[in-house]
């Protein structure tokens, strides 16, 4: 189930109002308490075991402005606290063993966790949860306390603070686990893997309507302070029609309005109503065959085959895939790529962004050894998770790379288009492709750079590569590329990857990312013409409009917006005079015939008028 979006429409005065403000583009939630805009994109950042101020920090300065549409947050609940393991000390895996449904564990403390929330949604991104709904904390545990100070008993089946008691979980032959010592033995079993015991952890009894009632309990909490989706633990191990009548109970979103994101963990591995598509009703899956067929691929340097992957057998389709490189799971046990692979990880992360399957998630976790899998995320002395540095080595990092975040823009600037054309191999282990007429990609899987000639789609034009940061005001800030006649000559560095779009174009600034709004425009001396240019589908009697921060384009007042000609259709156009040596913003609206205005999505785009004669841009409707 993809993210739905709600459009707001809005009359000339009140968008006038917004547009001034910066919240142009906003979705209203029926519950919400402030309107708050929401960056337009599926990727996701999978901060995994990163404490909650540390999330907040990463969205405000690396993932809102970059685009990204969300963060995904480790398990929040309060958990055991073990301070002696065979993984020694407060193991990683303790978040998934919880002890009460209270927002006070070692990733932080419930006012930490929505300040987060808070200044995520300030700075465009949704927050995503991992729930842990299947079971609670293992019978097993020799210690019987929780991070909050919350008690519980491990033999006794007993969580009082939930609460829970020992009829709430299922147990050896009672009628549900017809297994004699309740333990999953056979993971081809349906009935036994949705109501065993997983590794010894107390399995719920989520045909209950009771436990059902105290999941969805849980799971509204945290919706009514702002979440906007789960992923969903050991989804697997809990029928599909117990999860989904938990989602039934769920409240609305409160900053968008619409049902919470669903992306379940189903572990390839059986069939019926243990496969994948025995969930895909609920919403999305965790896209477990993508992420082994891309380390297949690009460990072995075999690039070329990636062109075969709509013939691949997959968990789900695209529109029902969270699409991956890794996961804490996978990184750990070797069955994917991870970050001690170095360039061939990150060209993979790339390349997740640049190929149309499934809604991608990127990962950073942290560091950790090979020989000890289960040791702790860098905490104190008592468990608590510390704040995350980038630069102590302590950490995973790549969602806030150069790279990383520039194709992040590109995904943005292309996803519209859900196929690729133009498919070139120049060696195995090098390849391009374009995403029809918005953008094109090249990756080099070699020890070696490699130049050649590629059809790519695009207009004719200077296009700046987004992994070597994209387009400025003026120029590029990295790698330049000239597309004549549709086909460019690209040098693809070893190791590397080239990514060009038309929402960055050479002096047109980069966009498809949100920026902050300002004053007004600034230094104005003459005027200069700006060719403003943007790619956007509509349907019959509706116009496209720019309007903006200075008169020439209307000060933000709708009914002087200056229209747009569609005779290059999808392509909207119209030259403006625009102040020169001057600052602005502007965004585009939609129009239909009895004059409702729709403005599109994201922050507002800003554009710098230097001493050149004229300038253009190149964007595409959000």
């Amino acid at each position: 189930m993809k993210r739905r979006t709600r459009t707001l429409v809005l009359g000339s005065v009140t968008s006038l109002a917004l547009a001034a403000a910066g919240l142009v583009g906003v979705s209203l939630a029926t519950t919400a308490s402030a309107a708050v805009t929401l960056n337009n994109s599926d990727v996701t950042a999978n901060l995994w075991e990163w404490n909650f101020p540390s999330i907040a920090s990463a969205c405000t300065n690396h993932l809102g402005p970059a685009g990204y549409g969300a963060v995904q947050v480790a398990p929040p609940q309060e958990s055991v606290t073990l301070p002696s393991t065979s993984d020694g000390a407060h193991p990683w895996w303790e978040v998934y063993q919880p002890v009460s449904y209270g927002i006070t564990g070692r990733l932080g403390t419930q006012a930490q966790f929505t300040s987060m929330v808070t200044a995520c949604h300030n700075a465009g991104v949704r927050v995503y949860v991992d729930a842990v709904i299947n079971h609670m904390a293992g019978s097993n545990n020799t210690v019987a306390s929780g991070y909050g100070g919350s008690t519980f008993s491990p033999s006794g089946y007993s969580y009082p603070a939930v609460p829970y008691a020992s009829g709430d979980f299922h147990h050896p032959n009672d009628g549900y686990c017809n297994d004699a010592d309740g333990q999953i033995d056979d993971y081809t079993n349906a009935a036994e893997v949705q109501n065993c015991e997983l590794v010894g952890l107390s399995d719920l009894k989520s045909q209950d309507s009771s436990v059902r009632t105290k999941i969805a309990g849980y799971l509204n909490k945290l919706v009514d302070w702002g979440v906007d989706g789960f992923r969903v633990d050991a989804a697997k191990h809990m029928a599909a029609s117990d999860l989904s009548a938990i989602k039934g109970q769920l409240h609305t979103t409160t900053a968008e309005g619409v049902a919470p994101y669903f992306a379940q963990e189903v572990m390839p591995g059986g069939s019926g109503e243990i496969g994948a598509s025995a969930y895909t009703g609920i919403g999305d899956v965790l896209g477990f065959s993508y992420a082994y067929g891309l380390k297949t691929q690009f460990a072995n340097g075999t690039l070329s085959n990636l062109a075969g992957i709509p013939s691949w057998s997959l968990d789900a389709s695209s529109a029902q895939t969270a699409a991956m490189v890794t996961n804490h799971d996978l990184e750990r046990n070797g069955s994917t790529l991870r970050y001690q692979d170095g360039s061939t990880y990150t060209l993979a992360n790339y390349f997740l962004l640049a190929y149309p399957y499934g809604q991608p998630f990127l990962y950073d976790g942290f560091a950790f050894s090979t020989s000890a899998t289960g040791a702790s995320p860098p905490s104190d002395a008592n468990g608590y998770v510390t704040g995350t540095s980038c630069s102590n080595g302590a950490w995973q990092c790549s969602t806030q790379s150069t790279g990383v975040k520039g194709m992040v823009g590109w995904h943005n600037a292309t996803r519209s288009v859900t196929t690729v054309s133009n498919w070139t191999n120049t060696a195995a282990g090098i390849i391009g492709f374009s995403r029809g007429s918005l953008g094109w990609f090249g990756v080099n899987r070699s020890g070696s750079a490699s130049t050649a000639t590629y059809p790519t789609g695009l207009a004719n034009g200077t296009y700046c590569d987004r992994i070597t940061g994209g387009a400025t005001g003026t120029g590029c800030a990295g790698t330049t590329i000239t597309v004549s006649g549709g086909t460019a000559s690209v040098t693809i560095p070893a190791n590397g990857a080239v990514a060009i779009d038309v929402a960055a174009r050479s002096g047109a600034g980069t966009t498809g990312s949100p920026v902050s709004p300002s004053a007004g425009p600034t230094g104005s001396t003459g005027t200069v013409q700006v060719t403003f240019n943007v790619y956007a589908t509509t349907t019959m009697g509706t116009s496209v409009y720019v309007v903006g921060s200075n008169a020439a384009l209307g000060n933000w007042d709708t009914s002087k917006a200056v229209p747009l000609s569609a005779s290059g259709y999808p392509i909207w156009t119209s030259p403006v005079a625009v102040p020169s040596g001057a600052s602005f913003e502007y965004k585009y609206i939609k129009k239909d015939a009895a004059g409702n205005v729709v403005w599109e999505s994201g922050g507002n785009r800003s554009l710098t008028t230097g001493t050149a004669t004229s300038y253009s841009t190149s964007d595409t409707w959000r």
